[in-house]
């Protein structure tokens, strides 16, 4: 059996991207690496035969192509995960993975290969609609002069005229997602008013006929207790890990 790990381009690999999407079914939060030049993409051969892909991208630094964060082998020779996946480090050059803890092939290969594992972020998906209603609190969309189609922003929450809680979301995400965003003022925070936010965010993300997601950094507590109130559920989490030295060495 002869494997082989080449770099490619987008087009090459799209319909295998396909595949992984529909098979993952949940926001995947590298998703736009590829159509913003973030990453080198690799394909994977058996005996001649395409059989999946992989990429990298810079874990600090765009320009860096150090962290594998794609990893996709086609159910039936899923078995041959490992050869590839140690293959695919030696020609990558690739030193750390990132990984969704919900892209279960992946998140494999890293409690395998990686140390100093660490989880960065938390990753939330709709479990239920929620109906929060604060007297006085007007929710509206106010003017947006930002030129991002990606960035669709400018909501706001009013309290007797004052702005006091800004959000919207992000469309640049594998479709149908839908990424939140949004700020509390400070002397604002405590009272509710984060999930009120999120929950109308929730409502115009639908009638979008996209779905909400989110997610937020793993020590931002006050995030965190907000989506879930909201209706949010934990699906995952950003993982981060440094591939072991020993991974390279096996190869061969």
């Amino acid at each position: 059996m002869k494997i082989e790990v080449i770099k490619t381009e987008l087009e090459v690999i799209k319909a295998f991207r396909i595949v992984f999407l529909h098979e993952n079914n949940f926001q995947f939060v590298y998703d736009k690496c590829h159509y913003y030049g973030w990453a080198d993409d690799y394909l994977f051969l058996i005996d001649g035969n395409k059989i999946g892909y992989g990429a990298v991208w810079g874990k600090d630094k765009r320009e860096d192509r150090d962290a594998i964060m794609e990893f996709f082998v086609l159910k039936p020779f899923r078995q041959f995960s490992n050869l590839i996946f140690r293959d695919f480090v030696s020609v990558s050059g690739a030193a750390f993975i990132e990984c969704q803890s919900n892209d279960f092939l992946l998140s494999e290969m890293m409690y395998e290969y990686a140390e100093n594992i660490n989880a960065e972020a938390v990753l939330f998906e709709d479990h239920h609609q929620t109906h929060f209603a604060i007297p006085g609190i007007l929710f509206r969309r106010d003017r947006t002069d930002n030129k991002n189609p990606s960035d669709v922003d400018g909501y706001i929450l009013e309290k007797n005229g004052e702005v006091i809680a800004t959000g919207g979301f992000m469309l640049n995400y594998n479709i149908p997602y839908a990424d939140i965003y949004m700020e509390v003022k400070e002397s604002f925070r405590r009272n509710g008013f984060g999930s009120l936010l999120i929950q109308e965010l929730k409502k115009e993300i639908y009638l979008m006929g996209r779905v909400p997601a989110a997610r937020c950094n793993i020590n931002n507590q006050a995030s965190k207790a907000s989506l879930l109130k909201a209706g949010f559920g934990i699906c995952g989490h950003r993982l981060n890990g440094l591939i072991k030295t020993s991974t390279v060495l096996t190869v061969g």
